[in-house]
Formats: C-alpha cells, sequence, structure tokens
C-alpha cells in the first residue's frame, strides 16, 4: 500500500491552488505578447492589469503600486538595492543601512554587497531572545546620525521561527526620523493583513509560493512617490523599473492565489493556531526538554509555524528519519537546506549552538489537517531517541545541549549591540 505523505512545510512552499493553475492554464492558451499592440497584445494587457488590480486590492495598494516580480528574492533585492540608491541619488549622505540581524538571505546579501561595495555602512540591528528586533537599538542608531539613513529593512514575520517584528513601532520611529521602511513580508499574507496603505511602510515584498500561486511569482509594492532605482534595464516594463516581456499567466496565478488567501485568512489563520498549539503542547509532554524557539507566541508569531529545538539530534537526522515516515518537514529555512553552519537567526537570537543543531521547523498551511498534526506527534518519539542514538555513536564524549537552552538575558551575545560593517 502506498505511503500517505503528510505535508508540514508550507513556509517553504505552499500547495498550488487549483483555481490558480486552472486560470494560469487559460492564460497560456493565450497567444500574443501583453506589449503588442494588436488585438492579442491587448487581451493579454487587459489580464495583466486585472491581475494588478487584484493584488494590490488583496493588499491594500494601488494598481501602480504594484511592480510584479519572479518572487521574494527578486523583489527584496529590488527593494534593498534600488531603494538605497535612489536615495544616495537624492541625497548623497545617506550612506548608512539598517537591517535586523534575523533578516532572509534576500535581504542580508544584497546589503552585505552594498557595503563591499563601499555603497553604505552596513549596521545589522540586534534581537531579542525571541528574535523580535530590540527597537531601542534603532532609535539610537537613527539618532546616532541624523539625515545620514538610507534605508531600515525589517522583516513582517520570521521564516524559520514564524515570530512576528514590532513593525508598527520600527515604522513610527523612522517616520519621525524621515527614514523609509522595507519589509519582507513573504510569510506574512497567508494569516496577515498586508495592507501598504495602513502599515506605513515604504515598500514591501510578497511571494506568490507561499499562498498557492506557482514558484516564480512575486510582487514589490511600492509606496506611490517612492524613488526606485531599477537593477536591470532594457524595456519598460512595470513603469521600466523591472523591465521583460510580461509573464501574464504568472501574474493570473499570483491574483487568484492571493485573492483567495485573503478571503480566507481570518478562518484559516484560527484553525492554524488551534493546531499549533496542540502540536507544541503534546511535542512539550513527549519530549521534556524540548524548547520552542521564539517561545510558544499566541499572537506574536504566525499561528502555523513553529520551531522546535531538540536537544541532542541533529536536525538533518530529525528531517530525513520523517521523510522516511512519509512527513515532510524542514531543519529551518529552505533557502538554507544543506548548508554546514547553523542558522543565523538561533544565533542571534542567543540560542546554544549546540542546541541549534537540533532544530526542526514544523510550518502548518491551508490544507494541514489536525490528522498531519497526529501523525507528526505519533512518530516524533520514536524519530527524537533514533536520532539521539545516531548522534551519541558518533560523538567522542557524552551528548552536549540536553539540558541547554536560550542564553540568560544576561549573557553577551553578538547580536545584542548593532553590528557595523563598513562601506
Amino acid at each position: 500500500m502506498e505511503q500517505r505523505r503528510v505535508y508540514l512545510d508550507h513556509a517553504a512552499s505552499a500547495p498550488v491552488l487549483p483555481a490558480a493553475a486552472t486560470a494560469m492554464a487559460e492564460v497560456l492558451a493565450m497567444p500574443g505578447n501583453a506589449s503588442s499592440a494588436h488585438a492579442e497584445g491587448r487581451a493579454l494587457r487587459r489580464v495583466l492589469e486585472d491581475s494588478r488590480e487584484q493584488v494590490a486590492a488583496a493588499l491594500g495598494a494601488r494598481p501602480e503600486e504594484v511592480l510584479l516580480t519572479s518572487g521574494g528574492t527578486e523583489a527584496d533585492n529590488l527593494a534593498v538595492t534600488g531603494l538605497v540608491r535612489a536615495r544616495q541619488r537624492e541625497d548623497a549622505r545617506r550612506r548608512r543601512l539598517l537591517v535586523s540581524a534575523v533578516e532572509h538571505p534576500a535581504v542580508l546579501e544584497p546589503a552585505r554587497r552594498l557595503a563591499a561595495d563601499g555603497v553604505v555602512d552596513l549596521t545589522v540591528l540586534p534581537v531579542d531572545e525571541r528574535g523580535r528586533l530590540d527597537v531601542g537599538a534603532l532609535e539610537g542608531e537613527l539618532a546616532r546620525t541624523p539625515g545620514q539613513v538610507a534605508l531600515v529593512s525589517l522583516m513582517w514575520a520570521n521564516n524559520e521561527t514564524g515570530v512576528l517584528q514590532p513593525l508598527d513601532d520600527v515604522v513610527a520611529a523612522c517616520a519621525a526620523a524621515g527614514v523609509p521602511v522595507h519589509s519582507d513580508a513573504v510569510q506574512a499574507p497567508a494569516t496577515q493583513r498586508v495592507d501598504l496603505a495602513a502599515s506605513g511602510l515604504a515598500a514591501v515584498s510578497v511571494s506568490g509560493h507561499k499562498v498557492g500561486a506557482p514558484v516564480g511569482t512575486g510582487a514589490l509594492l511600492l509606496r506611490r512617490g517612492t524613488a526606485l532605482a531599477p537593477l536591470a534595464v532594457g524595456g519598460g516594463h512595470e513603469r521600466g523599473l523591472r523591465p521583460g516581456s510580461s509573464p501574464v499567466a504568472l501574474a493570473r496565478g499570483l491574483a487568484v492565489a492571493l485573492t483567495a488567501a485573503v478571503a480566507e485568512r481570518d478562518e484559516v489563520g484560527g484553525r492554524l493556531a488551534a493546531l499549533r498549539a496542540e502540536l507544541l503542547a503534546r511535542a512539550a509532554q513527549q519530549v521534556s526538554d524540548l524548547v520552542v524557539a521564539g517561545g510558544h507566541g499566541l499572537g506574536t508569531s504566525l499561528p502555523g509555524t513553529a520551531l522546535l529545538l531538540l536537544p541532542g539530534c541533529d536536525g538533518d537526522a530529525l528531517l530525513y528519519l520523517l521523510d522516511a515516515r512519509g512527513i515532510a518537514v524542514s531543519t529551518g529555512s529552505a533557502c538554507s537546506a544543506g548548508a554546514p553552519t547553523a542558522s543565523h537567526v538561533l544565533a542571534a537570537m542567543g540560542v546554544d549552538g549546540d542546541l541549534a543543531r537540533g532544530a526542526l521547523r514544523v510550518s502548518l498551511g491551508r490544507t494541514s489537517s489536525r490528522a498531519d498534526v497526529t501523525a507528526l506527534l505519533d512518530a516524533l518519539p520514536e524519530v527524537v531517541a533514533a536520532a539521539r542514538r545516531a548522534r551519541a555513536a558518533t560523538a567522542p564524549g557524552p551528548v552536549p545541549g540536553t539540558a541547554g537552552g536560550l542564553r540568560g538575558a544576561a549573557a553577551p551575545t553578538r547580536s545584542r549591540v548593532p553590528a557595523r560593517v563598513g562601506g
């Protein structure tokens, strides 16, 4: 009998929504190029702009504030690099870039490249033991060099822990200093109200494949009046900010999936919160020394994401043992799967490096059920025991970390003060 698969890795990618796939197939059957002036081109242009309007309506934006991209990574790169360069064209003193220590690599890497190229002085802002930005540290940096900060970038919700960031406080502090804020909201729209107009943000990145659109879809929401320098040139598409022939079918899939996600957001969010609470409560009973990175987080984290830290285990062993039992999870961000280094998110939170090795991310989504959670919980004790035996067999001495946890608040870590990278 074929094994039933249980998919609990929605933070990496959600299953494609059937309605989105159907809508895309209809557009793929249409010939032409949306930039052409003939009837076929005009028909595609109508679909493209209708899709843009739907995306805007779902995310509290105007249609002209929606730049279609290939996903969240491109949107983040475009926002970080494009906003900084545009700000510097207006005022050469704007050389400072502030980002949090727990950002996705799609934000951290372009920020580091700008610093390496001498374009900016990069400051990486610390987070607390829950993984939330230290707003006081941000305010201190804004006050330290008035008129010199080009941009602040802070994610909406962390892709590994699910922890929500204090965006309202950050936007207020930056508005007082005249600094725009960009947010990577890739993990948010399925369960959180993402509204560009209400947020006060200058730019917001979203990705389609987290809400049921296919991989390769996304958008950068850019508040009207915000200057942006393009990363690529070669055409007037997307107001000249993202050249290339418009992938109309992908835009249609993004629009349909986002519209559906927003319509069912509250129902899905409530259901996932209940499933997550059951998962954490029962997992703690089964594994007494289990730690939840960021805490249980009711109201302060995404309702469907939990990062479990299992002392004495290796995350890869946990993943493969569960996969052999038909259960798909991850050890953290899918973008860093297979990387030999510990999660930079956990390091920034002050999590002991040995404990961080046993990270297991469980992320629920629209298709998740109680039966899925039960399947994971039924397998967890045996899997943890097997992972601990495997690690003990290769360890030169007693397996460390079995009583470890988060470092005490008094313990100094590099994440507790801003880290500066010279330009």
